[in-house]
This record gives structure tokens, sequence and C-alpha cells, in this order.
């Protein structure tokens, strides 16, 4: 069954004008382990009807959904218009699939309309052969609807996406443009920086609050201490960016300026800090230089230490951070070494709660201690798991 945008439009009342706004599938693919931070975020946002599957959240909304998910959202890849989902076990059956679905709303006379995507497990397994079908699909769609029969592609860019998983097509069209991750105040970064989404995810499961220390003691280029500033502040990730769809002319410029208004609003100025140490002198200055670019400058201090001279004043806190792995940076050996360093500093903080990204099978065992709950989580292609202690340092079981 082909699931096309539905045909219901309800008014939105803004400033005086009046917009007829349309009900949409939307698609945010996310980090796999990540799906119920990105619908929790969507919960309060305010959207109901929300289902999660393995990388992706799917919720409906509507014109201004779009601008407030990509705007607000810190977990998530990306927004999609998920456009249709069917059966497909040839490649007629894509084509036809594909032809039905309402291009003309979408895509005008010279918008550009590049299509990439992925199959798995699927009779179609060819992904460049899916590509130029699914091509050929929309343009025989726009070529009746628009009566034109050469596309210069010269204008706006609606990105196709596609994903074929066990013969099941879903179509969509990326709202985002570059992924979400791209905050904006990263243009410099250390060797092997976390994704910004990762370290989004991280500080929401590690509950800080403003009242509360909050460390980062190997901050690299800044990245889990900026998340975690706009964070607490309230500062939507989205504010100092631009997206695909805000050139789109099938959704009105007023409802971004709507929902930046409304994030705006949402930022809370009271004042706070958060720490962050390094032993390298260039990474503590780019993370001052990328704070002030996110808008935390205020609120995040970092200075130059070793892990080994980690010892906050405070009585109790939150720790946060992404070690060196052996595979990136540092020989397998010198990782561990360096965990079991973090194990004998931190394991002697007890009133504090720390948190660790990391993709070796042995680290429990070098850091000293079990933690108290693991989640599993893809730094990239790297398969991690994130240590969570928060109830109390006491002797790990033999």
């Amino acid at each position: 069954m082909i699931i096309i945008r539905l045909l219901l439009a309800f008014q939105l009342q803004s400033g005086g004008m009046e917009y007829f706004l349309n009900e949409y599938k939307l698609a945010c693919p996310c980090i796999f382990g990540l799906e119920s931070l990105v619908a929790d975020e969507l919960t309060l946002l305010g959207y109901t009807d929300i289902t999660s599957t393995n990388g992706r959240v799917v919720f409906k909304g509507d014109e201004a959904s779009i601008a407030r998910a990509n705007i607000n959202l810190r977990c998530a890849e990306r927004v999609l218009i998920q456009l249709a989902e069917f059966e497909a076990g040839s490649f007629e059956e894509l084509f036809q699939g594909v032809k039905a679905i309402e291009w003309e709303n979408y895509v005008g006379r010279d918008d550009a309309f590049p299509v990439k995507g992925w199959s798995l497990n699927s009779k179609l397994h060819s992904v460049p052969d899916c590509q130029a079908i699914i091509k050929k699909a929309v343009v025989e769609r726009l070529k009746a609807k628009h009566h034109i029969d050469w596309f210069k592609e010269t204008g706006v860019k609606m990105q196709i996406q596609f994903s074929i998983l066990k013969d099941v097509v879903s179509v969509f069209l990326d709202t985002s443009g570059e992924g979400l991750h791209k905050r904006g105040y990263r243009a410099n970064a250390n060797e092997a920086p976390l994704k910004e989404t990762l370290a989004a995810a991280m500080v929401k499961l590690a509950r800080p609050f403003t009242d509360k220390p909050f460390y980062d003691p190997m901050c690299g280029s800044g990245t889990i201490l900026i998340e975690a500033a706009m964070y607490m502040k309230k500062l939507a990730p989205g504010l100092n960016r631009s997206f695909a769809a805000e050139s789109w002319g099938c959704i009105d410029k007023k409802l971004w300026n709507a929902a930046r208004s409304e994030a705006l609003s949402r930022i809370d100025y009271t004042p706070f800090e958060v720490q962050g140490f390094d032993i390298d002198e260039h990474a503590v200055a780019l993370t001052l230089e990328n704070a002030k670019k996110a808008g935390v400058g205020a609120n995040v201090k970092a200075m130059v230490q070793d892990i080994k001279n980690f010892s906050p004043k405070n009585s109790r806190g939150v720790i946060v951070c992404n070690p060196p792995y052996g595979e990136r940076l540092l020989e397998v050996k010198e990782a561990e070494e360096l965990y079991n360093i973090m194990g004998q500093v931190f394991t002697k903080l007890k009133g504090f709660h720390f948190f660790i990204i990391s993709p070796s099978e042995k680290f429990e065992a070098i850091f000293g201690k079990r933690a108290d709950k693991k989640r599993k989580l893809y730094n990239g292609m790297i398969k991690c798991n994130l240590f969570q202690y928060f109830k109390g340092n006491k002797p790990q079981e033999k």
C-alpha cells in the first residue's frame, strides 16, 4: 500500500496570517541505540503517534513540524518526509510505486531532484539500478504533470532518498540538507571528534542540571561540553544554521521564522558553567573557540590539565567523557593505560556520576569497576558501550 501525504488540511493562526498545513508522515533517522531519546524529544515538542524502529523514529506532522523538528532535535540525524512505502520485487513494481507519488506537489519545473539510497536483503540489490529506475519514474510523472520533456534541474535541490529492506521500499524527501549533527559551531575539530548528535545523547543520558557541576576531563575540541551547555541552556541546536527545506517553494518561510522565534523564547539565561580539561593546549583553545561560536562561550570553561591531576573541588557532580580509542589515536596498550588511570582517579570521587564511551570489551576490568548500566551505541562505524556509573563507588565483584 502506498502511503502518500494526506489531503486533510487545517489552519494555523500566526501573526494574523492563515496557513493551510498538510499532514505528513515524517521520519527521523538516528544512530542505532538513540531511538528512545529522539522519541522523547519529539514528545517534548508536543507530538504524538510516535513509533520507533531500528535507527528511525516516525511521527506525524505538518510543514511547521518540519521546521520545529529540524531546529530543535538534538539526537536525530535528519528530518525526512516519507512519501511512500510499498513492496517491490521487480524494477517494474519499483517504477510504478514511485511514479504513483504526487511529485508535482513538491518538485517544481526547474528544481533539481537527485536520488540516493540503499538496499539490504532485497531482490533489487543493485543500488545504481534502483537509483536510475526511481529517477526515471519521477521524470515520467513530472513530464506529464508539468507538460515539459526536459528538466534543467538548475533550481532548488530536492534530495530524494530511498531504502529497500527485505523488498519493502521507502521513499523520502530530505528536508535537512546537511545532517543535523552539523550545528555550525565546529568548523575546526581535533583529530577524532565525537559526532555532535552522539555527544548530545550522552549528555541527555547523564541528566545534567545547572546546579550540578559538569566536567569533561578529556574535552578535545569541546563537543561534549558544548552540547551539555546547549542542553542546560535550552539552546536549540539548529538555531545557527540553515536547512534544505527553507528554500522549498512548498513550505512558507514564515513557518521557519515562527519556529526560530519559539526556540529563542525557550532559552534559559540562568548563569552556570561546565568545565573541561585536556593535556593538549591546542585542544583547549579549540574548545573555547567552538563554544563561543555555539553561543555558550560564557558557560564553557577549559584549561590544560593531565587526567592524572583531575581533582574537582566540588563534593558532587557529573563526568562525561570520550577517551581516545586505541583504534584511532593511541596504541591499544596506551589506551588501556589511560583507562586504568581514569579508574584510579574517578572511583575516588564518591559524590560523582560518570559516563564513559569506549569500544573496549575489557574496559570495566581495566577501569577497575563494573558499570551500573551499559548502553550499546555506535560512534561512526565503531561499536561502543556507554559505561554508566551512578550508584556510588563499591569494589568490583571478583
